[in-house]
């Protein structure tokens, strides 16, 4: 492990939940979550999580069938809840990437299909099942801005 990554086991889908609470609420105007993960491993419950930490109200859902969900906070900025699991030309119909930052954050499922459209920095988050209720979490950041907010993580769920 190096000081770009955080490797931790989440015990159960509450942890999962409370540890995306903490990504979210630092994530700002800009910034870009990845996840990586077989289905059912959790991406949606830390997705939930990461919606409650940005400040919105409404609970996440899992967008596979809306492509998208938008959460927005009191101040009027969203969390743009993507899933390109079923997108296969490196396009997102009806978003534009860069127009969707300026207006909050983005968390996308599936990220290798989008590759050519989304930024450099960016946190990865890659879940792995261990057993039906612990999975193996693996934050890294790629970029200034990430790297911030991994910092940060660390010192909110670890103290360190």
């Amino acid at each position: 492990m190096d000081a770009n990554t955080v490797d931790f086991i989440s015990s159960s889908p509450s942890q999962t939940l409370r540890f995306g609470a903490r990504i979210g609420e630092l994530l700002r105007p800009g910034d870009l979550v990845c996840l990586h993960g077989d289905l059912g491993t959790g991406k949606t419950t830390l997705v939930q999580g990461i919606a409650r930490g940005w400040g919105s109200s409404r609970a996440a859902r899992s967008p596979t069938f809306l492509l998208v969900h938008e959460y927005k906070r009191a101040d009027g900025m969203v969390l743009f809840h993507l899933d390109a699991f079923r997108l296969r030309n490196g396009e997102f119909p009806g978003l534009e990437v860069e127009d969707a930052l300026g207006n909050g954050a983005i968390v996308v499922e599936w990220p290798d299909r989008l590759e050519g459209i989304l930024p450099d920095d960016r946190l990865k988050v890659e879940i792995w099942w261990i057993d039906e209720t612990r999975r193996n979490v693996r934050i890294e950041s790629k970029g200034a801005r990430s790297e911030e907010i991994l910092r940060a993580f660390r010192k909110l769920a670890f103290g360190s």
